[in-house]
């Protein structure tokens, strides 16, 4: 068990005291193994009281290239001598944007914000600017950040019927329900059903690639491609976390697939708040006043948008990442662990289920083959919970899910994570 300095335990007691349940809103740990992270450096994150965690969470995503990759922390640190923020079009900006239309296949013009969450919500808003219809159809399941639309039917109950929505979140009205349309991912046929019966109201169809961390079957998301071409749907992708991951070009370049709109964050920004709507210029045309009419322009303001000091992160992140290797090692790393831990949970009889690719993955403990949400309401959540409980009381960091594999995850973390492994696998049972 990690110790807990004096100082560390009154910042933690201050934590309960002043943020709600102790925490920013995001990961949180088991009391006894609760921490606050001081400082991050390659693969390693510290914790106040000096503790050293090999880090697979990685930010949630975004340091693919480490804590403090010497590239982007001069970048940063010359831009931020620049100027922080000018609430007008800068020249780090525009710089970007070409990156990104040069990467993405279907980017023809970019839209920044500064989440993911944002992202969303605008790709979800444009199409129905575009359009003119209201209706969204996304994956139950699927996560599209925090606003009102995505938070419907992320942990639905499994007794509700597609395409019928249900608020996975307090303070939703309910009049959203009447707007989101839900679908099971890797079910072509009855997406196919949902989608012809309600053509005619659908804006768009939302999707996330690799739906948390289950990937494609073959032919889903080409089968969604060729449906929404063929009723004219703008197809959207949530790559927030795949862009610049699975490939340069996201989960589009990986599984050759090109949707109208997506969304790109986390790696995209560098480690700092950015992310972007980005997709067909006649879509986008809506954030356009000299383009759209009244009843289509969308007036979209945000005072960090395009922030200079995020673009020059991103900027030096993205250059580091087409340099050659840099895919190979992100990708060999998370196989590695991904293969080892399915060894190992099969030499202890641990049911499991391995998920996801190797740059975007985790496991679920299950008998049941999992293809979308309601096959991992199957497995066992104690168990995991046990699981990633043992791997940080042994110095591994993960999330409650995904593995975030990085290019600075080293032999050392490696073998160090699959020993904490073999180590907790035959705890687990309960």
């Amino acid at each position: 068990m990690p110790r807990r300095s004096d100082a560390e335990q009154r910042l933690l007691e201050k934590a309960g005291r002043y943020l709600p349940g102790g925490t920013g809103g995001n990961l949180s740990f088991p009391k006894e193994l609760d921490f606050l992270v001081s400082h991050g450096k390659g693969s390693r994150i510290y914790d106040v009281s000096g503790n050293e965690y090999v880090d697979w969470l990685m930010g949630s995503g975004p340091m693919v290239l480490g804590h403090a990759h010497p590239a982007v922390t001069e970048a940063v640190i010359k831009a931020v001598e620049g100027g922080s923020t000018f609430f007008a079009t800068n020249d780090k900006a525009v710089e970007l944007a070409e990156e990104i239309v040069n990467a993405v296949p279907c980017a023809e013009q970019v839209r920044f914000t500064t989440s993911g969450t944002d992202a969303c919500f605008q790709a979800m808003r444009a199409a129905r600017a575009f359009t003119g219809k209201e209706k969204i159809l996304k994956f139950e399941g699927a996560f599209h950040g925090t606003s009102d639309y995505a938070l419907m039917s992320l942990t639905p109950s499994p007794s509700v019927e597609y395409p019928q929505s249900q608020a996975s979140s307090g303070g939703i009205p309910k009049a959203i329900q009447e707007l989101m349309l839900i679908a099971p991912y890797n079910d072509l046929a009855t997406t196919e059903t949902i989608v012809h019966a309600h053509a005619d109201d659908i804006a768009a169809v939302i999707v996330e690639p690799v739906q948390r961390v289950i990937a494609p079957q073959p032919g889903f998301l080409q089968g969604l491609r060729d449906l929404t071409r063929r009723l004219n749907i703008p197809l959207i992708f949530d790559e927030v976390v795949t862009s610049f991951r699975l490939a340069y070009g996201g989960a589009q370049e990986f599984y050759g697939v090109t949707p109208d709109l997506c969304t790109v964050g986390k790696i995209m920004g560098g480690g700092y708040p950015l992310a972007a709507l980005v997709g067909r210029a006649d879509i986008l045309s809506v954030y356009d006043r000299g383009a759209a009419d009244d009843e289509t322009y969308i007036n979209q303001i945000g005072t960090l948008n395009g922030n200079p000091v995020a673009c020059a992160a991103g900027l030096a992140t993205l250059a580091v990442m087409r340099e050659e290797g840099t895919y190979k090692k992100i990708h060999g790393a998370g196989a590695a662990i991904r293969g080892a831990l399915a060894d190992i949970c099969k030499e202890n009889g641990v049911p499991v289920q391995s998920c996801g690719e190797d740059a975007i993955f985790d496991v679920y403990f299950s008998e049941q083959p999992v293809a979308n949400y309601r096959d991992t309401l199957a497995a066992d959540t104690a168990m995991m919970n046990r699981f990633n409980a043992g791997l940080l009381e042994r110095g591994i960091l993960k999330g409650a899910q995904k593995y975030y594999p990085s290019a600075v995850h080293t032999e050392e973390d490696i073998e160090k994570t699959i020993q904490a492994m073999k180590e907790v696998v035959p705890l687990i049972r309960g």
